[in-house]
């Protein structure tokens, strides 16, 4: 009895571990593809799945992430006849794992070598100061050509990016010193472009200056010409009031004469008092009023006479 059981417990772990063995669990972003006596059976996607022992087999695990592949440089000539180095980096995914594990024998080598050779024939095409300005469109036209290539191998190209772009010696050493004499002529600008705001800063300030200047002048001539203005109107008033009150005393004078009832005799008088103060010993000719002059006879028959 232990002889029979013995062998049957052999089977039974030999079995399970077949089964064990055969029990496929695939990943995230894994494919299984599956031959079935060595031709295509199926392709597994993410889950649990068992496979027939010694029937079906894992021709190939695929990664559906998206890939990178960085590929050395290649030299290539642009159309004015420079030899540079450039080096391009492909991001790429796998869209199809049955094309991908079937269509070609080495597919990254296979997009490198595409990418070689694509990338000759658009650098063949632009001269060398258009290949260092036109990345982008390098980069468009490489992706649109390696996508349509690769479709048949199930990629699906998803960007191509130019890395380094690698001139001769000499072509490095004259774009330095274009680049030196651009940097020296900007500068140029920049510094005649400083000294013209300056001088147009300076003759706006020189500008408002003599304006602020003229301004003040013409505030203090209209001032000053007020204050001539205003010294005449007083003198005129002060002369004006003289005046009046000078009139104003005559006025009142002669009030109070007339209030006295002065005889002739007086008022002859004091006409003599006033021509005198009129001459003051300067008029050579004085003319005398008719009643005065016979007043002053009368006077010069009394002083005879005595």
């Amino acid at each position: 009895m232990p002889e029979i059981i013995i062998p049957i417990v052999v089977v039974i772990l030999v079995l399970a571990a077949v089964i064990i063995r055969n029990i496929k669990i695939v990943p995230q972003s894994k494919a299984y593809v599956i031959e079935r006596l060595g031709a295509y059976h199926t392709t597994w996607q993410t889950g649990f799945h068992i496979k027939i022992p010694f029937i079906e087999r894992v021709a190939k695990i695929v990664n559906l992430k998206e890939l990178v592949s960085d590929f050395a440089p290649q030299p290539v000539i642009t159309r004015d006849n420079v030899t540079m180095q450039i080096d391009t980096v492909v991001f790429y995914q796998i869209t199809d794992p049955k094309l991908f594990a079937y269509g070609v024998e080495n597919p990254v080598s296979a997009i490198e070598n595409l990418t070689a050779t694509t990338l000759r024939n658009i650098i063949g095409e632009l001269e060398l100061d258009h290949t260092l300005t036109s990345r982008d469109t390098i980069n468009s036209k490489i992706r649109v050509i390696l996508d349509e290539a690769t479709d048949p191998w199930g990629i699906k190209v998803n960007r191509v990016e130019l890395k380094n772009i690698f001139p001769p010696k000499e072509i490095q050493d004259a774009m330095e010193k274009q680049m030196k004499a651009e940097r020296e002529r900007r500068e140029a600008i920049l510094k005649a472009e400083g000294e013209k705001a300056s001088a147009v800063l300076v003759a706006e300030g020189a500008k408002d200056a003599l304006i602020l200047e003229a301004e003040a002048a013409k505030q203090a001539a209209i001032l000053k010409a007020e204050a001539v203005r205003e010294a005449k109107i007083r003198e005129a008033e002060g002369e004006a009031e003289a005046i009046l009150r000078v009139q104003e005393a005559t006025a009142k004078g002669i009030e109070l004469i007339n209030a006295a009832n002065p005889g002739q005799a007086v008022l002859t008088i004091k006409s003599l008092e006033a021509f005198a103060k009129a001459a003051d010993g300067q008029a050579t000719k004085i003319i005398i009023p008719s009643e005065i002059q016979g007043i002053a006879g009368l006077a010069a028959s009394l002083k005879e006479s005595m």
